[in-house]
């Protein structure tokens, strides 16, 4: 293997060895502290522009089942302290090192991820380079930013999904980085979904005569989206709407809130959320890097909360017919058969019209 390098803004350098992709990339270095699920994290589009580093010691070790995809592979660069080149799983179809170089993602590992981990934790995110060629000045990886992330995410043409068995409602989901798993959610619960591309018009979408509106969750910033935003509020109120991830930050400035970015964000699949006005607390699966600031939004009532941070996780708009969450309702753990209420509040909401 080939020494690859990690260049984080301040000029830090961390030296490791290279698999995947040979190219040099910059991006913003974050974390995920997940035991399992690399191939579902690798393939979530909410990765968009950034270096996606493994806390759990090996990567690779079952490789690579498509069938595990949820979405486009989006990372600009993968990171981890061991890399399995020889997987051992009856599902494995190919390994990790053939994943990367066939999307184009650079791999390095070796590396010290504990102390990178303390680092963002301690500092916050930063950009960072993975490079085989030292540069010679650091202001190029300082000075990047994550743009447009949602043109690059979202579809591109309308698909429509056909419900599991009986069809009973007809959801349009608006995909600004959309997973599978969140389609699979409603069609497994007699819905048709009919995905259409971020930036769709209000009357459009309301032409499809859909019975509810779904935001799905996206990589970047959500304030960047200002077509997007004006969409989502010209919709509220004309159909039941049900946001996640970015969709729920996107509902929340439409409804007139702000968001900001979180020191090092969300990501994982233990996030414990608890429900405001109730008894139960969720482990939760996030990827997120920005938050609703819950009393900046008017009229809007905090239905579920942060155990670890006291942030924003859920919203409801009484009289709007619309609320949102800002975890992934169908990558739930623990809590109330993985959060089956909240797609049967929906269901209800829809039929009551």
């Amino acid at each position: 293997m080939k020494k690859r390098y990690l260049i984080l803004e301040d000029g830090t350098i961390f030296q490791g060895w290279a698999f995947g992709a040979d190219k040099a990339v910059i991006g913003e270095l974050v974390f995920n502290t997940s035991v399992v699920g690399y191939v579902e994290n690798m393939t979530d589009p909410a990765y968009c522009g950034q270096i996606l580093m493994q806390t759990f010691p090996m990567a690779g070790n079952y490789g690579i089942m498509e069938e595990d995809f949820d979405g486009k592979p989006m990372l600009s660069g993968f990171v981890a302290k061991e890399f399995c080149s020889m997987p051992s799983n009856f599902r494995c179809e190919y390994d990790l090192d053939t994943f990367l170089k066939d999307h184009d993602i650079p791999g390095l590992c070796g590396v010290d991820t504990r102390e990178l981990t303390n680092r963002i934790r301690e500092y916050g995110v930063v950009n960072a380079m993975i490079t085989e060629k030292l540069p010679e000045v650091f202001e190029e990886i300082a000075a990047f930013t994550i743009k447009d992330t949602v043109a690059k995410a979202t579809c591109e043409t309308v698909q429509i999904i056909d419900a599991e068995g009986q069809k009973q409602f007809h959801v349009v989901l608006i995909d600004y980085g959309t997973q599978k798993s969140l389609i699979r959610a409603f069609t497994t619960r007699g819905c048709q979904v009919t995905v259409v591309p971020a930036f769709t018009s209000a009357e459009d979408i309301l032409a499809l005569a859909p019975d509810g509106i779904v935001l799905s969750g996206g990589p970047g910033n959500p304030a960047e989206n200002t077509s997007c935003i004006e969409v989502i509020r010209q919709l509220v109120g004309k159909k039941p709407i049900f946001g996640m991830g970015l969709g729920h930050q996107m509902l929340a400035i439409a409804m007139g809130g702000q968001t900001k970015k979180m020191k090092y964000g969300h990501r994982s699949g233990n996030q414990p959320c608890r429900a405001v006005n109730g008894t139960r607390t969720y482990i939760t699966s996030q990827n997120h890097g920005y938050e609703v600031k819950t009393e900046s939004v008017p009229g809007a009532e905090e239905i579920f909360r942060n155990v670890n941070d006291g942030t924003c996780e859920g919203l409801d708009y009484p009289g709007k017919k619309a609320f949102s969450v800002q975890f992934h309702p169908d990558g739930c753990t623990v809590g109330a058969a993985n959060n089956n209420e909240l797609y049967a509040r929906f269901l209800t909401m829809m039929k009551e019209g």
